[in-house]
């Protein structure tokens, strides 16, 4: 069987995780590992067991914004960058795609001469 890649395997554990949390059935057991963290041990898609664990993170105060605004400027800038990631690969795979074209229409002069 294939390894399946980190990234993908990551974010399954993550989204896993995630949805016992938020559909409040909380199937899996989460034991404390100290004053900040939980921690759950989950078998991930290439059958590995793996550690997860869960921190909250709790922002200082600020003078220059509230809480809500801070909250909205980190959700902001998250989804900027998933837009420039997705822009990047657009254009990642449109350069792809052209170079292809460029050296099949090279090859197919190639073979005419």
């Amino acid at each position: 069987m294939a390894k399946i890649g980190k990234n993908v395997v990551d974010a399954e554990l993550r989204n896993e995780i995630f949805n016992d949390l938020f559909s409040g059935k909380l199937e899996f057991t989460y034991e404390k590992v100290n004053d900040r963290q939980y921690g759950v041990i989950r078998v991930d898609k290439n059958g590995n067991e793996r550690y997860c664990r869960l921190g909250v993170i709790v922002a200082e105060e600020r003078e220059d914004m509230t809480a809500q605004e801070l909250m909205e400027k980190e959700k902001n800038a998250y989804a900027d960058k998933q837009a420039e990631k997705a822009e990047k690969a657009k254009e990642k795979a449109e350069k792809i795609a052209h170079d292809k074209a460029r050296r099949a229409e090279k090859a197919k002069q190639e073979k005419e001469e």
